[in-house]
């Protein structure tokens, strides 16, 4: 795509994104763990465990990276969310200093997503309590308030725009994306800083377990073998705007099916409803993707009607190369979307080739062009999928719009 062609009044400029996963913090780390997976099957789900309520063993995809700390003054926000949220912030941070003063804080909106918030710091109050003894000295309600990290993150950058926080499951950092796109349409922002958070805790450990939906092994998306997902956490935040920049999210789309508490609908209307609203917002077709990132959890039935729907958006089969990063992050649940976001973009801008499956396609389910590893190929146009428990959808269409030299911009 041309870098001065229009685009749909719909789309909005990446300015700058961070992000922290188990694949390392910031786009080095990242990149280089990328690479590794590519060249030798290294996943960072390898040598972490998580005990379950039972006592067995599940592979996390746990954050390793020294976080940074919460200022003193904000100390009733102490948790490990918001301590993800800043290492993610700081390799935002000049873009976001030079909007501030030449924007203003008040036209600098927040909008993020999570599922967890700081239930995980909640879990050790709750086990004092439990046991007789007192609260923890730094516990506060507000650290496991949904609200809480556009809360905190507002007061930590001194910023009076609009802020709030969404949790549809699975979708909300995603869904995020949407809202801010929306912030600016309307006029009520000048930039947006959009993104998602969320950190390992018992109650989604033990949560997904009972529905057996949580493997004990490394999942395997769209594998004969896959017996469910792997949990991770992590963080990405986004500066958005309408000022031309070389990454912009060109579409986006969203669906609410709505069929079951938990289950997907089994033919993915929802999910392709959500795929097809992303390009016609964008004026793409399915033709026009260089990569599709799967939501992909590696249960029996997200994997099946994925790939149902996917397959319908081509005419044959020949869909753009297809693959689920969750093998390599873990699903990390409300974060998932602008986390994969975030892996869609540094693909772009590295030149870097769609992550390999690093597994056959069950058979059993309808084809799809899995990516194993092919040469590196220009990334321009990706296409990336979030769905969540509730029938909450939601795909978004990333670009690239200059040609790179093969480093970050």
């Amino acid at each position: 795509m041309n870098p001065s062609a229009t685009l749909p009044v719909t789309s909005c400029y990446i300015q700058a994104y961070g992000l922290v996963c188990a694949l390392g913090q910031g786009k080095d780390e990242v990149s280089a763990a990328l690479a590794s997976w590519q060249q030798a099957g290294i996943t960072p789900l390898d040598g972490e465990r998580e005990s379950l309520s039972d006592g067995r063993l599940t592979p996390v995809g746990r954050v390793r990276a020294e976080l940074p700390a919460i200022p003193a003054a904000l100390a009733p926000y102490e948790s490990r969310n918001n301590r993800l949220l800043l290492a993610a912030l700081a390799q935002t941070q000049p873009a976001l200093d030079e909007l501030k003063t030449r924007l203003g804080p008040d036209r600098i909106a927040i909008v993020l997503g999570t599922s967890t918030s700081g239930i995980a710091e909640a879990e050790v109050a709750v086990s004092a309590v439990q046991a007789g003894q007192p609260l923890p000295a730094g516990f506060d309600y507000r650290q496991q308030e949904l609200g809480s990290p556009s809360e905190f993150l507002a007061r930590h950058l001194a910023l009076t725009g609009p802020a709030y926080t969404l949790s549809t499951a699975c979708s909300s950092s995603a869904r995020a994306f949407i809202s801010g796109q929306r912030l600016l349409a309307a006029g009520l922002a000048d930039a947006v800083i959009v993104g998602g958070v969320d950190s390992l805790c018992g109650l989604t450990l033990n949560g997904f377990d009972s529905l057996e939906s949580l493997s004990t092994d490394l999942c395997r998306p769209f594998g004969a073998e896959r017996r469910g997902i792997n949990i991770g956490e992590g963080a990405a935040l986004f500066l958005l705007t309408r000022e031309h920049a070389s990454l912009a999210l060109l579409g986006a789309g969203e669906s609410s099916d709505a069929w079951h508490i938990s289950a997907p609908h089994p033919e993915g209307i929802g999910a392709e409803a959500a795929m097809r609203m992303a390009l016609g917002q964008a004026g793409l077709s399915a033709a026009d993707l260089d990569y599709i990132n799967l939501h992909g959890t590696a249960t029996r039935l997200n994997d099946e009607m994925e790939s149902k729907a996917v397959a319908r958006l081509y005419d044959e089969e020949n869909t753009a190369p297809c693959s689920s990063t969750k093998m390599l992050t873990g699903h990390t649940l409300g974060a998932a979307g602008a986390i994969e976001a975030a892996l869609c973009c540094l693909l772009m801008e590295l030149g870097l080739p769609a992550p390999r499956q690093g597994e056959a396609q069950d058979p059993a389910l309808t084809p799809l062009r899995l990516a194993q590893g092919e040469p590196a190929r220009a990334l321009t146009r990706v296409l990336s999928n979030s769905f969540a428990f509730g029938g909450n959808n939601v795909s978004l269409l990333l670009g690239r719009l200059d040609h790179h030299d093969g480093s970050p911009s």
